[in-house]
């Protein structure tokens, strides 16, 4: 198998530990009307949509973002970036399709959404939301769904998240591990089940956490990290320690600007995060 190098908001989530995440507040966010979201390809170029749970056939709500380049008429295909969020925009949007919303807070849907992201490459970016703890089965049935919808380049295919959805991203290697559609993964403020380091040999990880994190320590991250280096992987995994920061080491990471400023005694933070996932692409399909 050949890969080719290439933020207030408080709440309190419980899973074997007690987690608490930060979240931003988000102006003008955008109001959903289901009605108008049945299909998948009414999605429009350019703009970040929101399919609430039930307006299509996946078993997740989510937000959904196409490059201003993406033509449905044409046979151009995208690399797809799949964004797990973290415990507090936990939702079910067949409920109330509000809850989707909470999505846009934080991370990479809150930056898309205020026109603060514009990656070299361009990249289709989707947002699922879970009611719980991330799912792996219901995460690759997901994207399969995403596969057979959007015009995905399926060599490259992404995936990260925080928190909870740090957890998610590996989690999802770990059950699948080379059968997952992901090249490459960045899970940030997130922990994983460190029996299971052999399931990321094919597939290069860089981690991002604070080492002020009071929620999930900045060791569970260097775990997990350890334990995917000591199976040898085809790309060693990177892991990048922030100094002085607490639970939120996401937002520096998904705008960039934590370039330069990680502890010197771990991986330093010198190039985009989008621009390091596109150095890699699956081969083996």
């Amino acid at each position: 198998m050949a890969y080719s190098i290439i933020k207030k908001k408080s709440y309190l989530f419980f899973l074997t530990i007690q987690l608490l995440t930060n979240c931003s507040s988000s102006d003008g966010v955008i109001g959903i009307n289901a009605n108008d979201l049945v299909e998948l390809n009414t999605i429009s170029s350019g703009v970040q949509m929101a399919y609430p749970r039930g307006s299509t056939k996946s078993q997740y709500g989510f937000y959904a973002y196409v490059p201003s380049q993406y033509n449905i008429a044409n046979t151009e295909k995208y690399p797809l970036l799949i964004h797990l969020h973290g415990g507090g925009a936990r939702g079910d949007s067949s409920v109330n399709p509000n809850d989707l919303n909470s999505i846009l807070f934080d991370g990479l849907p809150s930056l898309i959404h205020k026109n603060q992201w514009n990656p070299k490459h361009p990249m289709i970016v989707v947002s699922p939301q879970s009611p719980s703890i991330w799912n792996t089965e219901n995460l690759h049935n997901f994207i399969t769904f995403l596969i057979d919808n959007l015009k995905i380049d399926t060599q490259r295919i992404y995936m990260t998240g925080f928190s909870m959805g740090g957890k998610g991203c590996y989690d999802y290697v770990s059950s699948k591990g080379n059968k997952s559609y992901v090249a490459a993964i960045i899970p940030i403020a997130g922990w994983g089940d460190v029996s299971t380091g052999n399931q990321f040999t094919n597939i290069p990880v860089w981690a991002f956490h604070g080492d002020a994190d009071r929620i999930i320590s900045h060791d569970k991250s260097i775990s997990m990290v350890n334990a995917i280096n000591a199976e040898n992987p085809t790309t060693k995994a990177k892991i990048t320690i922030y100094s002085g920061i607490g639970h939120d080491s996401w937002s520096r990471t998904y705008d960039n600007t934590g370039k330069g400023s990680g502890n010197s005694a771990y991986d330093p933070f010198d190039i985009s995060i989008y621009e390091w996932m596109y150095l890699y692409k699956k081969t083996d399909l």
